[in-house]
């Protein structure tokens, strides 16, 4: 499989390099999941994080660095979702954003928290026929899942 190289600058101002497995994909860069990363569950964040998730949301886009709106279902014919998040007290830690479909992993972003509170958001771009369930969750470095969302990506009306 052929990787390209990508430089995204993302709110902070940071840049991370990220990895796109094909062109389709140009919204959130998958990067390579943690060796023997499977699908986790939601549980309690370890004694070490100490932070949490004030506001995990799917939306149409992100303005003034907030979402524009909130999404729990998504027809077909839109083709990019954004995941919003807004840390609290995670200053210094890695924290990702996991994008999974029908229980595969499709894209995992890895974010810098550099404050005390901290907004990210990735985005994925969706093919038409990736209709169903998608779930987005929030791990921490040592692999605990802090929040989780999902939205249903439904077939376009005529």
């Amino acid at each position: 499989m052929r990787y390209r190289h990508i430089l995204i600058s993302l709110v902070t101002g940071a840049i991370l390099p990220l990895t796109a497995a094909n062109a389709a994909d140009t919204g959130a860069m998958p990067t390579a999941p943690p060796a023997g990363a499977e699908a986790a569950t939601p549980q309690e964040a370890s004694p070490a994080t100490q932070g949490s998730v004030a506001r995990a949301v799917f939306t149409s886009g992100v303005k003034d660095k907030e979402p524009v709106d909130t999404l729990t279902t998504v027809s077909n014919d839109t083709h990019k979702v954004y995941f919003f998040t807004d840390l609290r007290n995670l200053s210094g830690h890695m924290i990702h954003h996991r994008w999974e479909y029908n229980g595969k992993t499709m894209a995992t972003v890895e974010f810098g928290v550099g404050g005390p509170r901290w907004r990210v958001w990735s985005t994925k771009t969706l093919l038409p026929e990736w209709t169903g369930k998608w779930t987005v969750s929030v791990i921490d470095e040592t692999g605990n899942v802090l929040d989780q969302a999902s939205f249903e990506y439904t077939q376009a009306k005529p």
